[in-house]
This record gives structure tokens, C-alpha cells and sequence, in this order.
């Protein structure tokens, strides 16, 4: 991946937040690889969430819900940044 697009995707999970602590995607770690590949013109956007679920059953829920927003999240700013990619989410 050139350097400008590196650069250009740290932004992305730079820009996007999580809800309830305020850091970024990019300072939580919930996104672990983004690989792309040319023939396809397309960005797999590799995440980990599961590691970051709370113990508590409830909470679950919630934190499935607050995942999601940031996956929804994440889709917009890539698509902003990247409008001739499509993404996607592994």
C-alpha cells in the first residue's frame, strides 16, 4: 500500500470515535488490519470487537449496539474518503 493511502486510512479510524470513551478506533485498537486489494478495488477492513466485550451479560447488548454504530461509522468515512473502493468488513 503507497504511503498517501496509509496515511489517508489512519486518518479514517483517527476520525471516527467510540461513543462512550471519546478515543479513536485508530487509539482503541478495534481495527486490526485493512488490506487492499487493486483487482478488486476494494478495502477488507479487518476488526476486532470480541475482545473488547464487557463480562457482564446485560452489557453485552449494549456494547454490540455501540459496535455496530462505529462499524456504521467507519463505513461512511471510508466511503467518503475512498469513493471509488468499496468496503469491507471481516
Amino acid at each position: 500500500m503507497n504511503p498517501e493511502m496509509v496515511k489517508k486510512i489512519d486518518a479514517v479510524l483517527d476520525r471516527v470515535k467510540d461513543p462512550e470513551s471519546g478515543l479513536s478506533v485508530l487509539h482503541l485498537g478495534l481495527v486490526k488490519r485493512v488490506r487492499f486489494s487493486e483487482a478488486q478495488k476494494k478495502l477488507f477492513i479487518f476488526t476486532d470487537f470480541q475482545s473488547h466485550m464487557p463480562d457482564c451479560k446485560t452489557c453485552v447488548f449494549i456494547a454490540k449496539l455501540v459496535g455496530d454504530n462505529i462499524i456504521r461509522n467507519l463505513a461512511v468515512e471510508f466511503s467518503l474518503e475512498f469513493p471509488e473502493l468499496e468496503v469491507e468488513f471481516v
